[in-house]
């Protein structure tokens, strides 16, 4: 399953890992946000179940994570960001199979074991390469897959909501549209080092001390549940201002054109400011986009908390992980996936207790305010982080 890489150029690379994210990310994980909205009215499925389905999904992610974080053989870890390549297309084929609540639960747990084979062994290969290439310890360029999986998720199910109005029909034409990323993204994939990079527990721990790791872990917890929260109830929250009927996909795809610009920011403000600077800064951002829409139903409110959504929760994402792969450059992945343990936890809890909170309300808002306060909490946590990572980056 290696990679010659002797045929392969840098922005192959590049753009092969962007197409593997929104594989993995944006059609395996991002496309059930565009697609509840039809999927709700024409199967009956409720707001606890969508939420009970949401956190299936990260619950395999999390199960991902876990894995990643024990697997030491960068070869394995190839081979399982491959599978994750084509199997995030079944997933999203099978959602179409079957109207049963267990086969669209196995749909989405897969789902989001494709998720963490893209967003950890995916960004750990491409770290990994650009780090044995003499080039910047970055993931900005690299985590364009994830606005960009966004779009290609709301652009798509709003174009073939167009054509098919039938839900599975909708879910088979995502499927096929993920084709066109699937065969560059394979025959791109960051290439196997030369010899598998190894790292023991002790040589992590010189890295990254336990005090600085918990730390992290509390405050991505926090990012986790403000990720989450967004990532599946954008279309939904908006949908259901009589307003705003309609524009779900358009906040959606906002999320997704703000995130893609938003990368490159995010790394030039943590080389300027410093990296947990920055990172405060992200946090306050994405807290005050997630109290817009709770604040007012108006369509302005809406879309700016999307635009400040999608423009901060990449540069959470992007940073922290790119700080941590730093930390430890002999197998980032697996520092990455252990950090993101917190985070999937997160993103397991956090869709439950909002889907059950709507169900109960009636609205969004209560889970909205809910999410604005874990995100403080988390934003306290992290201005405790150790003062060695407030130094700006060459």
């Amino acid at each position: 399953m290696s990679t010659d890489a002797s045929h392969l150029r840098p922005w192959q690379v590049i753009i092969g890992g962007i197409f593997g994210l929104v594989l993995t990310i944006g059609l395996a994980r991002f496309a059930y946000t565009p697609l509840l909205p039809a999927l709700q009215m024409q199967t009956g499925l409720n707001d606890a179940s969508a939420g009970a389905l949401a956190a299936i999904n990260y619950a395999g992610y999390m199960s991902g994570a876990l894995a990643a974080a024990w697997i030491d053989d960068v070869r394995w870890r190839h081979r399982l960001y491959s599978m994750g390549l084509w199997l995030s297309l079944l997933t999203v084929a099978g959602m179409a199979l079957s109207s049963w609540m267990p086969a669209w639960a196995l749909w989405r747990y897969l789902g989001g074991l494709c998720g963490a084979t893209g967003m950890l062994l995916g960004a750990g290969l491409v770290l990994g390469w650009l780090m044995r290439q003499g080039r910047r310890p970055e993931l900005g360029v690299h985590f364009i897959g994830l606005g960009l999986g966004i779009v290609v998720s709301a652009v798509g199910v709003w174009a073939v909501s167009k054509i098919w109005a039938l839900w599975s029909d909708q879910w088979l034409a995502m499927a096929a549209i993920g084709l066109v990323f699937f065969v560059p993204a394979w025959a791109w994939r960051p290439p196997v080092p030369p010899a598998p990079a190894v790292v023991s527990g002790a040589q992590l721990s010189n890295k990254v001390s336990r005090r600085w790791m918990l730390t992290m872990a509390g405050s991505y917890f926090a990012a986790g549940w403000g990720f989450v929260i967004s990532a599946t109830f954008t279309v939904a929250i908006v949908e259901r201002e009589p307003a705003l009927a309609g524009q779900g996909a358009l906040a959606w795809a906002l999320v997704g054109l703000a995130a893609m610009p938003a990368v490159f920011l995010w790394d030039k403000v943590a080389r300027r400011w410093g990296d947990t600077r920055a990172l405060l800064l992200a946090f306050g951002l994405q807290t005050v986009s997630v109290i817009l829409p709770a604040l007012s139903g108006t369509l302005a409110a809406a879309l700016g908390g999307a635009i400040g959504y999608g423009a901060t929760f990449i540069g959470i994402v992007s940073m922290t992980l790119a700080l941590v792969g730093r930390r430890a450059p002999q197998n980032p992945g697996k520092a990455m996936a252990r950090l993101t343990l917190s985070y999937g936890a997160a993103q397991v809890i956090a869709p439950v207790v909002a889907g059950a909170m709507a169900q109960a309300t009636g609205t969004f808002k209560g889970a909205l305010w809910l999410t604005a306060a874990v995100m403080a909490a988390g934003m306290a946590l992290l201005a405790t982080l150790p003062n060695d990572t407030h130094k700006p980056r060459a």
